[in-house]
């Protein structure tokens, strides 16, 4: 029987639905359910108290098992910000989110989202910053049926993790691994700098001092006929190639005065079938060895290129440079505000902490009970293989090829080989 993990050390949120009535795949689990699909769904919570970001990390983690799969859909987590005017019974999608945490699906397009909302230390504006696509193939965690724990964690010296299952599929800096990145380019291209009408950005011209060769002919063909090709022997010049099939039958609503005289189909000529070719014969075209084409000059290196011409660069008036972007916005709730084509999707353990080993503990002590419990109900490797079998019928010559083969070879060269006697002869 599960029994819901006990937040120990020091934390910010922990929620095991240990009190509600819908039960896990284990007896003893609850969590919380996305039953309704199509529809808009928010719920969220108050922190214990309100987490700044100083000198630990911010770590959160979470379960999700896909229950029904997931068509299209999100079950990602959002840190609330901790604003005067926070009302959790009004929290809809405009609602302003410090973090938005978790896995997300549309059609083949997996995701597993790590984004936070910096502010522009000159206008005091909030802009999105995407982490970088994982690296990792997440599509596993989506279909599989399974719960996974996604865990984040940000440090103070703006390295990040994404972790599945305690396994990072991806990290990074926050100065380095975002988009768009934190800080604006300290240079941008002169808007108002123009390329001037006698820039010149030609590598190469024509020479302008070469002239076209007098036995230049410039209208022989590309192809002539092979005065050297002799028509085939049975060549059948009174056979045309297709014929009329004579086995066909105008259909009895042939209407001419509405669809024409009506014609048989045409179908190859039987005559051709053994001879090299019917109707007229034509030489064969070869390459005019005379040909030449058109004249042009030859290119020329441009004595006047003054190369590509690009804006000169100014000083980005918009520039800044936050060097500590993990000092972000205070956050004192937790929410989840999703959409889902899918329903039936489970939420459990969530947990926000400043220490390691406190989130460790809360994992083992919840998704790790899971894990094992769902490593014993998974068959063993002969079952596995024989309900693939069922599944897709040609693996079974795949394990005959692999398995009976083999031991039948061995049975041959070992067991039935021919047995020789042999008769000494003693001497007097």
């Amino acid at each position: 029987t599960y029994k819901a993990p006990e937040p120990m050390g020091e934390h910010f949120f922990a929620e095991s639905f240990d009190r509600g009535t819908l039960d896990g795949k284990l007896p003893g689990d609850k969590g919380l359910v996305l039953k309704s699909k199509a529809k808009h769904h928010a719920i969220s919570a108050q922190l214990l108290r309100p987490f700044t970001f100083d000198t630990k990390p911010l770590i959160i983690q979470y379960e999700v098992n896909f229950q029904s799969g997931i068509d299209c859909g999100g079950a990602y987590v959002k840190l609330l910000t901790q604003t005067p005017d926070l009302d959790l019974d009004q929290f809809v999608d405009k609602t302003p989110y410090t973090i938005m945490f978790g896995p997300d699906k549309c059609g083949e397009d997996y995701k597993l989202h790590f984004i936070f909302r910096h502010k522009n230390p000159k206008t005091g504006e909030f802009e999105e910053k995407h982490a970088k696509k994982p690296d990792a193939d997440l599509r596993t965690y989506f279909t599989d049926k399974k719960t996974h724990m996604y865990t984040l964690v940000v440090n103070p010296d703006n390295s990040f993790e994404v972790l599945v299952d305690q396994t990072v599929v991806n990290s990074g800096s926050l100065l380095t691994d975002m988009t768009p990145p934190v800080n604006p380019p300290a240079e941008i291209e002169d808007p108002d700098d123009h390329k001037p009408e006698d820039w010149d950005e030609r590598p190469k011209i024509q020479d302008p001092d070469s002239v076209k060769p007098e036995d230049w002919d410039e209208d022989a063909p590309a192809q002539i006929p092979d005065e050297s090709a002799v028509k085939p022997d049975g060549w059948l010049e009174d056979e045309p190639e297709y014929i009329g099939d004579p086995d066909a039958v105008k259909p009895e609503d042939w209407d001419e005065d509405m669809d024409g005289e009506w014609e048989a189909p045409q179908v190859p000529n039987p005559a051709c079938e053994t001879a090299p070719g019917c109707g007229a014969w034509k030489r064969p075209m070869i390459d005019n060895p005379n040909y030449k084409g058109k004249w042009k000059p030859p290119m020329i290196d441009n004595p006047n290129y003054q190369g590509v011409w690009k804006p000169r660069k100014i000083p980005n008036p918009a520039y800044f440079e936050d060097l500590h972007p993990f000092r972000m916005t205070p956050f004192s709730a937790v929410g989840l505000e999703l959409w889902s084509m899918t329903s039936d999707i489970f939420f459990d353990n969530f947990f926000i902490t400043n220490e390691r080993t406190t989130a460790e503990r809360w994992a083992n002590d919840g998704w790790g009970l899971k894990k094992a419990a769902e490593g014993a109900a998974e068959p063993g490797l002969a079952a596995q293989m024989l309900n693939a079998a069922e599944e897709r019928p040609w693996l079974w010559v795949v394990y005959v090829l692999t398995v009976a083969l083999p031991l039948v070879l061995i049975f041959v060269f070992c067991c039935t080989g021919k047995v020789t006697n042999t008769q000494s002869s003693g001497g007097r």
